[in-house]
């Protein structure tokens, strides 16, 4: 049993590949578990895109202990919440509950990912549900715009590809592909579980010796395949007149996940677009008006990254704001930020982080990606530290790094009728 250095973290690897993480909470009396398996929607056959998402779905329809209707009774009667997501690197599928019922969250999240049945019927039912999510979300403009912006810009890679797949790929999915995916992906060398809360690891080791431990090793299958992201700066729009607002999405490369300098970044992001004091947001929407919502995030993997910016404008002012926001691109490469707006926001990012992992789920999500991506766990202190270093030089030169003309890629979806999306808009 490995636990880290001055903290409450305690780790094991089964000799089978599975790993265990905990972090014990004593003030809790609630304990948030997941299940985190390395078969994200990256890296699908790309006939099968979606699958991963599909698969997520599908254990919930059943087990050969349980049918769907008992799954979410047994939650509900002990007044459990159950989760699942899938994202482009990884599945997750979660619970928080009182202390006590652990062995019985435990029971059900081991259930879903070691015995689904995957019956022919519930795969039709949940082909019609995953097609009208996909429907919902071409209904919804900003999602659309994103969507547009992310297959856009990793266009022929496998992080381009929508994770609920397409229509066409949905269609596709039989008993017999589900169930091949599932049996590659769902090994013990793929999965990791973490908990936090009032719980210790030896509790874990408990449980997971009557479900787990007996699974035999096997390579790692994940379909998070390594093949090099590319990126490509296209410019699209799409034309839909019944819309009230032009809904901006722009992005450049950014750094992976353990890149060194991803903390500059990170600071990079907050002064341009990442909480209310920040750049885009005061100059759009607080000094010229020109829109409710306006942000910019990171999207980081593995082995690279994007930092994209988003608002939503009306038609007239789209030439404007996009002005504007490559305006701020322009001020970060060649101006250094100022002492007291670094300052603001590295305080902002440390607070942030701080209040992000108050709850027993966030430092059970957070123990998962530190595990599956850096392999060691980070304190607050050395976050803190790691933030506090980024200097005004860091910062200019990642802006210089990132705004690039060149590399800007640029999608547009409203009433955008006499509207041209050019590369003079774009100028920084």
């Amino acid at each position: 049993m490995k636990q880290a250095a001055a903290t409450s973290i305690e780790r094991e690897a089964l000799p089978n590949g599975l790993v265990l993480v905990a972090e014990h909470m004593p003030h809790m009396r609630s304990v948030a578990i997941g299940i985190w398996v390395r078969a994200g929607s990256r890296g699908e056959p790309s006939e099968l895109n979606g699958i991963a998402h599909f698969i997520e779905h599908m254990v919930f329809k059943g087990t050969s202990r349980r049918s769907a209707e008992q799954i979410a009774r047994e939650m509900d009667s002990v007044g459990g919440l159950l989760d699942a997501f899938t994202s482009k690197e990884m599945v997750s599928f979660n619970a928080k509950v009182l202390d006590e019922n652990l062995p019985i969250a435990f029971d059900v999240l081991s259930d879903l990912v070691l015995g689904p049945v995957f019956a022919d019927e519930d795969i039709g039912k949940e082909k019609q549900v995953i097609l009208e999510e996909i429907r919902m979300e071409d209904d919804n403009p900003e999602s659309l715009a994103h969507e547009m912006l992310t297959q856009s810009f990793w266009r022929g890679h496998p992080l381009g590809a929508p994770i609920l797949g397409t229509r066409a790929t949905v269609r596709r999915f039989t008993r017999a592909s589900v169930v091949n995916c599932f049996q590659r992906w769902y090994t013990p060398a793929n999965t990791v579980i973490t908990a936090a809360g009032n719980v210790h690891l030896e509790s874990l080791l408990k449980l997971a010796g009557k479900s787990f431990a007996g699974l035999k090793s096997k390579p790692r299958t994940s379909p998070n395949q390594r093949t090099a992201p590319h990126t490509h700066a296209r410019l699209i729009t799409r034309n839909k007149p019944a819309l009230e607002q032009a809904h901006i999405t722009l992005a450049v490369p950014s750094y992976p996940l353990v890149h060194p300098r991803r903390y500059a970044a990170s600071v990079l992001n907050n002064i341009l677009g990442g909480s209310m004091s920040s750049r885009l947001f005061q100059n759009i929407r607080e000094r010229q008006g020109l829109a409710y919502a306006v942000f910019s995030e990171l999207n980081p993997y593995s082995d690279a990254g994007m930092l994209s910016v988003y608002a939503g404008t009306s038609r007239s002012t789209t030439e404007r704001v996009l002005r504007s926001i490559a305006g701020e691109f322009a001020r970060l490469k060649k101006e250094l930020v100022a002492p007291e707006e670094l300052r603001r926001a590295k305080d902002q990012l440390k607070g942030s982080l701080v209040l992000s992992l108050e709850s027993p789920g966030a430092r059970m999500s957070n123990l998962a990606r530190q595990e599956m991506y850096f392999g060691r766990f980070f304190s607050v202190e050395e976050l803190h530290a790691s933030i506090e270093a980024v200097t005004a030089e860091d910062v200019q030169r990642t802006a210089l790094e990132f705004f690039e003309p060149r590399k800007i890629a640029a999608t547009v979806v409203g009433p955008l009728e006499g509207f041209h999306l050019t590369r003079d808009l774009l100028a920084c």
